[in-house]
């Protein structure tokens, strides 16, 4: 199958101590049940208004300081999980928009852990995160059509052989490698800091998975734990 073998710069972990991340290699088997992700979003939004999980607001605030430390302005460019709970928060809901983009925004947003889910196949070459010198090529969209902007020097990007995939650590994805439920090969990345019990990555990780094993009986997935010094 294909796999994802994504690597972290040392300059990103020094940023971050502690950072850890399960990373999730899938080849996908044919859609069955699409109605499993919007309903898993559903009830991950009661949850978020419910006040859950209880150490959310620790891990969010983690992430905000870990944006600051690379000259990321939080409150303006948040995290992914946080930039969906405050959607919650505000809407009481979040719009369905693909069976598999639904599933993974649900479990961001039942452990408030940011996932990221790509189509490996667009890849060239492994993800890797690391500390951009501003050169990198990002696409994007701007004012309804394409556009290739490039991230700020000092900023933590996710990228591969072609430019950045998702900017600012885990704020705003390309284009280029989106993930929807027809692709046949992806990778999915759920990015915690210690603030988050291990335990609970661990469970956010088979919330995913057996997911996507109701969802597309025959799905192979492989999960590798990634942690930094």
């Amino acid at each position: 199958m294909f796999s994802a073998y994504p690597s972290i710069s040392p300059d990103v972990a020094r940023l971050a101590p502690g950072f850890r991340a399960l990373s999730i290699s899938v080849t996908a088997a044919p859609l069955v049940k699409a109605s499993l992700g919007e309903e898993a979003l559903r009830k991950a939004c009661e949850e978020v208004l419910n006040g859950q999980p209880h150490w959310a607001e620790a891990h969010l605030n983690a992430w905000s300081d870990t944006f600051r430390a690379f000259g990321a302005k939080p409150k303006r460019t948040p995290c992914s999980a946080e930039a969906l709970r405050k959607r919650v928060l505000r809407d009481g809901l979040l719009t369905a928009l693909d069976p598999v983009v639904d599933l993974y925004n649900a479990v961001s947003l039942r452990y408030a852990v940011p996932v990221g889910g790509e189509n490996l196949e667009a890849y060239q070459g492994m993800p890797r995160l690391i500390i951009s010198d501003g050169s990198e090529p990002f696409d994007t969209l701007k004012d309804g059509g394409p556009f290739v902007e490039q991230p700020d020097a000092g900023e933590v990007v996710w990228c591969d052989d072609l430019g950045v995939t998702c900017r600012r650590w885990n704020w705003r994805q390309g284009v280029r490698t989106r993930l929807n439920s027809s692709d046949k090969h992806m990778w999915f990345i759920l990015e915690s800091l210690p603030q988050m019990p291990i335990e609970a990555l661990h469970e956010a990780g088979k919330m995913l998975t057996e997911g996507l094993e109701v969802m597309m009986p025959g799905v192979q997935s492989h999960v590798s734990l990634i942690e930094t010094l």
